[in-house]
């Protein structure tokens, strides 16, 4: 099973990892090291594993429509959503440890969302728990995807006090 699909198994059920859903095609060469480096890095309940829709060739609009269908085909009701998209809401490091660390508390287990390049549509907005802003630039997607992971990887490592974080 490749790492980016994979599913943590224990007594013959899923457990369940921080999902990504991703619009796109897997990770390009350029980017997938760094992915998998973080990826391997990561313990429960920060385990993470990627969940790829398909690009939409279509209009603007109607890409949108699609790509935000097939994204809400792989939500269940439990997830925490968390949309990635520039206007959203601004975390710190040390923010973000502890959002994901209180979700964990709570036995709620995030999902993070990376739209199509035009974005998902006002439905799934409204379906999101938290809009998340990386910063007021636009990124690539792939880049999006790295970022994400590290983030994570980060946040595990604040919330067990080590010294990754520096502030």
């Amino acid at each position: 099973m490749r790492s980016d699909e994979r599913q943590m198994r224990s007594a013959g059920s899923v457990v369940l990892a921080i999902r990504v859903i991703t619009v796109g095609k897997r990770h390009e060469a350029w980017v997938s090291e760094g992915i998998e480096r973080f990826l391997k890095r990561l313990k429960k309940p920060y385990d993470t594993q990627f969940v790829f829709v398909p690009h939409a060739t279509a209009t603007e609009q109607r890409s949108r429509q699609e790509e935000s269908a097939a994204i809400e085909k792989q939500l269940r009701p439990s997830d925490y959503v968390i949309l990635l998209d520039e206007r959203g809401k601004d975390f710190t490091s040390p923010q973000l440890a502890r959002h994901l660390q209180q979700l964990f508390d709570t036995a709620r287990h995030p999902t993070f969302i990376i739209g199509g390049a035009y974005g998902v549509n006002d439905q799934l907005r409204a379906r999101a728990n938290t809009v998340w802003s990386l910063s007021n630039l636009v990124f690539p997607h792939q880049l999006v995807r790295l970022l994400v992971v590290e983030q994570v990887y980060r946040a595990q490592e604040i919330s067990a006090g080590r010294p990754y974080h520096h502030q």
